[in-house]
């Protein structure tokens, strides 16, 4: 049965769309890194391991290293904008892949919709402290939510375009409090006490470890934009590494800085003294550089969470696309709008299902930084975890199923067998230890763990229908390429 498509759509996404540039704005934008300094990072200093987080910051950057030799060794031979769905098929089969389209389409929505909840909050907070205006933190999320579908809907490159300012803005913002901290030699003169392993080994080091894994969520969606970029076998692996040591090395040079400016020993008690540790920052920077810097951070706060949301909204609509195209899903969501070429349908759905969790959340009277951001934005993080580690793990096997073509032992085998072994060993910490993450019980914490078998069961479900309807589209689920 052949499926008619609208007038305005098409199957292809723009090509030739993003250099090597946007895509690293796509992606640094996703990862939120003022939001992250600022909101995550004093929280995982306070819960983990104290001012050793910098020595941690490291180790995750090494561990996400290794995962990019096998991961862009693979975005080589397979071009798709499916990325962790596209590789598993193509590595471990059709019923694996299926299993990490759904686990993929659901980890980057639960993420947006979180990032909504966090959103809300932060606006209407300051909003409400600085301009005395009182407005439900819900009504600045669909606000947000209004734009970002405009934006999503048009071309790709209108959003790269208005990210690349953003991270700019960003990235200026925070160097400058880090220089400023640095010149002046902080609380103690400029040291490596925060690699001291009295430090690196204080507290809970397996927490603070979890939150630096966090904080790159983000930087593994350059593969999505595969179909979209100049040159993809050359721009995603170049965008990938120069992403994963931009955010690593950021992150480290100012959690580092961080711990300098108020003291190795003194900077948990400090941050668990604040009624709120994500104003540590402005903290810092009212001492150390003036009130003039703290307000553009603020703003900034707001604007980069803005700006992942825009990033998170862009893939998931792109796991969507891909996964309708090839039939797991409805075969609309695998169109493309005929003049901006963008997955608009995927798009529009993004927006609905955020629209409808944020007003649900709104309805029960829930905090959308502690329940709405915390719960979902954590289980999402569980979800890239672990597709990250079927990923590696399908590198691998995809290495030995094609031997024409000479991956490497360490391209083909060691680096994804590491990265394997090791995302799964963060993945395990992070269940066991997920109700601190989410601040719920436990039972609320295991039950929502427990959405993630059965979100990959849907998408063994999901491929199992389509090898039985159609046994070639299923033999052919992630192939599509460029």
């Amino acid at each position: 049965m052949s499926v008619s498509l609208p007038v305005n759509s098409s199957t292809e996404l723009k090509r030739g769309a993003l250099g090597v540039g946007f895509i690293i704005f796509f992606v640094v934008s996703a990862a939120s890194p003022l939001s992250v300094i600022a909101g995550g990072f004093p929280i995982g200093i306070m819960l983990g391991n104290g001012a050793g987080t910098p020595a941690l910051l490291i180790l995750a950057l090494l561990v996400l290293l290794a995962f990019s030799v096998g991961y862009t060794t693979m975005s080589r031979h397979v071009t798709n904008a499916g990325g962790f769905y596209a590789f598993t098929s193509r590595g471990l089969g059709g019923l694996a892949g299926g299993a990490a389209g759904v686990l993929a389409m659901f980890a980057y929505n639960i993420l947006q919709v979180g990032l909504y909840g966090m959103f809300g909050g932060v606006v209407s907070g300051t909003m409400a402290s600085v301009f005395g205006l009182v407005l439900p933190w819900w009504t600045y999320s669909l606000m947000a939510m209004a734009s970002i579908a405009i934006l999503g809907y048009r071309k790709i490159d209108l959003s790269a375009r208005v990210l690349s300012v953003i991270v700019i803005a960003e990235y200026l913002a925070i160097l400058l409090l880090d220089f400023a901290i640095l010149r002046t030699g902080g609380d103690s003169g400029i040291n490596l006490d925060a690699f001291d392993r009295s430090h690196v080994l204080s507290g809970t080091p397996s927490i603070g470890l979890l939150f630096c894994f966090a904080a790159f969520i983000g930087f593994e969606a350059t593969t999505i934009y595969g179909e979209e970029a100049k040159n993809p076998q050359r721009t995603i692996p170049i965008a990938t590494y120069c992403s994963v040591l931009l955010i690593g090395g950021f992150y480290a040079l100012s959690v580092w800085s961080m711990v300098i400016g108020v003291g190795a020993d003194k900077i948990v008690a400090t941050l668990q003294a604040l009624q709120d540790p994500t104003t540590f920052i402005y903290g810092m920077s009212d001492h150390f550089v003036g009130p003039h810097l703290t307000q553009v951070i603020r703003v900034l706060f707001m604007v980069s969470i803005y700006a992942g949301l825009l990033a998170f909204h862009n893939a998931a609509a792109r796991y969507f696309y891909a996964i309708g195209r090839d039939g797991l899903l409805h075969s609309r969501l695998g169109t493309t709008h005929r003049v901006h070429q963008s997955p608009h349908m995927g798009s529009v759905l993004q927006s609905l299902i955020s629209a409808v969790v944020v007003l649900i959340f709104a309805a029960m009277d829930a905090d959308p930084i502690l329940q709405l951001f915390a719960w979902l934005s954590n289980l999402a993080t569980l979800c890239v975890i672990l597709l990250m580690a079927l990923t590696s793990a399908a590198v691998w096997v995809f290495a030995q199923r094609h031997p024409e073509l000479k991956l490497g032992i360490w391209r083909g085998r060691i680096f994804p067998g590491f990265s394997c072994v090791a995302l799964l060993a963060v993945l395990f910490i992070a269940v066991v230890h997920f109700d601190v993450l989410t601040g719920a019980s436990k039972a609320l914490s295991y039950g929502l763990c427990a959405i993630i078998p059965a979100a990959l069961l849907a998408g063994v479900f999901l491929a199992a229908r389509l090898r039985q309807v159609s046994p070639e589209r299923f033999m052919a689920l992630g192939s599509h390429k460029l």
